[in-house]
């Protein structure tokens, strides 16, 4: 059986990136490129860059980290992951990601099926695609991601 899409390549450096609080974001494949069966994104955390604990409802999310190290809190465990580790985070579970170290890490972010990626180009600022820092995140930023969550089945989990 052919496929009807075309195969997508992306070369270090080339394609579309963004800012997203602090965080880059460079999509090595979005839902338009794959029938909306995944999206696959390169993340650079810089030092402190992570998301505030969240539960997606609508999809898988793996990440497979690169370079650095990169702190996971899964269902209230902390987990200090170093490159080669591969973490998968089931629909519904509450988790986030942290660079507690003074390195910039990189990590391969994947979500199945594709949508959250529409989320970030509409929260995020467009940075250049070998960027390898963003913006610090200002307010603004940080009330952008708090009013589109929920729109993309994001609950965060915020400290009162």
């Amino acid at each position: 059986m052919s496929s009807t899409r075309a195969p997508i390549l992306r070369r270090s450096g080339v394609g579309r990136a963004i800012g997203v609080v602090g965080d880059v974001y460079r999509f090595l494949a979005i839902g338009e490129e794959t029938g909306g069966k995944y999206a696959t994104i390169d993340a650079t955390v810089p030092p402190g860059g992570g998301p505030p604990p969240h539960i997606h409802s609508r999809e898988e999310e793996s990440f497979y980290i690169l370079e650095g190290e990169i702190t996971f809190q899964i269902a209230g465990e902390r987990v200090v992951a170093g490159p080669g580790t591969f973490a998968s985070m089931p629909i519904g579970v509450l988790h986030s990601f942290k660079n507690e170290s003074n390195t910039t890490a990189r990590m391969i972010i994947s979500v199945a099926p594709a949508g959250l990626e529409r989320m970030f180009l509409e929260i995020g600022q467009p940075v250049e695609p070998d960027a390898t820092s963003a913006p610090a995140p200002t307010k603004a930023d940080l009330d952008r991601l708090i009013a589109a969550a929920p729109r993309y089945g994001v609950e965060l989990k915020l400290p009162h």
